[in-house]
């Protein structure tokens, strides 16, 4: 069984100006990512593989032991470049460097760093046993649910519930919903064969995260996420 491990990691970022090797709690935020893809790939013989147009992010990864002759297209280094097309580019590209073909492709994200081996063996062996799946991604269950406490503006210029919820009295009555904390994701070949070119398919299902995950978009993150890690917060071993 072949698996490629995939860090995709541009280095434009509007929100939080070099979020990418941005110092976490002592190192440098890339290296949570690449030190749990090593202990996957050194227990699965899995390949890693770095996406960047940033030469000073090739250089950060290679400190870490990543490294890496692609260079990502500029047209896949851009704000509004699809992730998926940037982790299929470089599918082909290991798949020539290694003469290999990539049974699963496990992306991590560098900016969701909240996730242990464990998660990623949990995700990896969730999809493998379902075969019809194409995808799995992480998730963690959603505070808010728009059956029941989220509202959406009409036409009319009224709010209602996101989704038909009239039914349900309470939240706990509503059904479950879930946010996608963009830690984990694990595709077949086939999710790439069939061109899929986002993440929810027809054929998705999710691996529910039990501890805290959430993704680092706005420079509060970075202090939340620096203060759970110094003071030992977490509800689960990094």
């Amino acid at each position: 069984m072949n698996i490629l491990i995939t860090i995709c990691a541009r280095g434009g970022s509007k929100g939080i100006p070099g979020k990418n090797i941005k110092p976490l709690n002592g190192k440098h935020l890339i290296a949570y990512t690449i030190e749990i893809a090593q202990a996957f790939a050194l227990k699965y013989e899995a390949d890693i593989a770095l996406s960047t147009d940033s030469a000073e992010i090739k250089n950060i990864a290679a400190i870490y032991n990543l490294h890496t002759p692609y260079v990502r297209p500029k047209e896949l280094a851009t704000d509004t470049a699809s992730k998926i097309d940037a982790i299929s580019d470089l599918v082909q590209f290991m798949q020539v460097q290694t003469n290999k073909v990539y049974d699963f492709v496990i992306d991590l994200d560098v900016t969701s760093p909240l996730r242990n081996i464990q998660d990623v063996e949990n995700a990896y062996h969730i999809l493998k046993k379902n075969e019809e799946a194409l995808n799995i991604f992480s998730v963690n269950q959603a505070r808010r649910n728009p059956y029941f406490n989220m509202v959406e503006e009409a036409e009319s210029g009224f709010f209602n519930t996101v989704k038909d919820g009239k039914v349900f009295k309470s939240r706990q009555k509503a059904p479950k919903v879930y946010d996608m904390n963009g830690s984990i994701y694990v595709y077949r070949k086939k999710f790439f064969d069939d061109k899929w070119d986002v993440s929810t398919t027809n054929a998705s299902i999710v691996y529910i995260m039990q501890h805290i995950c959430f993704d680092l978009d706005e420079k509060e993150d970075f202090i939340i996420m620096e203060a759970l890690l110094k003071e030992d917060l977490l509800d689960f071993k990094l």
